[in-house]
């Protein structure tokens, strides 16, 4: 049975949002649904906007066990993203807080002020074993309200304090900012970063990505990290069958252009609720397309439309996975993306010294 999917209340009006829906989140007990009560009077024209809340961390770290990704801890500072990426696999995770992954995902955000001195606190504790800590594998953290809130550049200031290895992913070009602090980390080994660029086009990435940077943006981006030493990869991810795969060699082609060193991509997942709002997003945006995409993705995922299988969720299956497989590395050794990224050090780390501590001699 595929979950109610109601529309906007009445009044309602979006502007640069991907969802147009607001499905009930799975753990939530009461629906939300609008209807006509036969009063004839106007409703006021409401804009959807942005709201954020703020949460007091009681963690900063989240450690997993998936055997197919190559970290086993994160950082979070922000739940919810305000990019509005409708095919974004993080969406189901806003039903853990009795939202919506549709429209609530990117316009009802959760702030969490206070991480970096709970993540010190972490890092100081005798039992932490380090190793690098991935930042950006749900939730953006260089979206739109890390210009009010700053969080990532505390959290970076504690990584260095630490002489802590990070990974960072993000497609927010907010990150340059924090150039300054991200530089003095990989000039010690300590960081590099991935850039997400899912297609060129610009009126496309508008539709799919609304309040992401433009990919022109997201390549300056680039350029400019690699210009200050910075380790950069690009990431075409999710490469999206029928509808962007096309553009991966021209991507690739502009990302090492613009000083990027590797590459990866990863085909669209549509876990959860992503499933059913991605089909209406395709089927009312691209509608002479909409079958071809989704028969394509069911391609890649053995007749669903997704298979979350370890070692094949990543990749997918079938003669299109493989395909997509040897695409990108003709166009790696081609773009001279082949260079993998500097393992990060973990032996620099240390715990700095406190506030009355005795200073070493060393």
């Amino acid at each position: 049975m595929q979950p109610k999917t109601p529309p906007l209340l009445p009044g309602q009006r979006l502007r640069a949002r991907g969802a147009v829906v607001n499905p009930t989140g799975r753990y939530e007990t009461a629906t939300r649904e609008g209807f006509a009560d036969d009063w004839d009077i106007p409703e006021d024209d409401r804009l959807v906007r942005t709201e954020t809340s703020l949460e007091r961390p009681r963690s900063a770290i989240t450690y997993n066990r998936s055997p197919d990704v190559p970290f086993d801890r994160s950082i979070n500072p922000y739940r919810g993203c305000e990019h509005g990426c409708i095919y974004c696999f993080a969406r189901p995770s806003h039903a853990y807080l009795n939202l919506s992954p549709g429209l609530d995902f990117e316009t009802r955000l959760i702030a969490r002020p206070g991480i970096a001195g709970v993540l010190a606190e972490e890092l100081g504790k005798p039992s932490y074993k380090v190793a690098p800590i991935a930042i950006g594998t749900n939730t953006d953290p260089y979206q739109p309200i890390d210009a009010e809130h700053g969080l990532m550049r505390q959290i970076l200031a504690v990584l260095g304090d630490f002489n802590h290895p990070v990974w960072i992913t993000t497609r927010g070009t907010l990150i340059e900012r924090d150039i300054d602090l991200i530089a003095a980390l990989a000039g010690r080994g300590l960081a590099s970063v991935s850039i997400s660029v899912t297609t060129l086009d610009a009126g496309l990435a508008r539709k799919m990505e609304p309040r992401a940077p433009a990919p022109a943006r997201r390549l300056a981006t680039i350029r400019a990290l690699a210009a200050a030493g910075i380790p950069v990869r690009v990431q075409v991810s999710p490469l999206i069958p029928a509808l962007t795969d096309h553009e991966l060699e021209a991507i690739l082609e502009a990302a090492a252009a613009a000083g990027a060193t590797h590459a990866t991509s990863i085909p669209l997942r549509l876990p959860r609720e992503v499933a059913d709002l991605f089909r209406k997003w395709i089927e009312t945006t691209f509608p002479d397309s909409a079958e071809r995409v989704m028969g394509r993705v069911r391609d890649l995922h053995g007749g669903r439309d997704y298979d979350p299988a370890f070692g094949t969720r990543m990749t997918g299956q079938g003669i299109w996975a493989d395909l997509i497989k040897r695409r990108l590395e003709v166009a790696r050794k081609r773009f001279g993306l082949t260079r993998v990224l500097p393992e990060l050090r973990s032996d620099l780390f240390r715990v700095p010294p406190k506030a009355g501590d005795q200073l070493s001699l060393f």
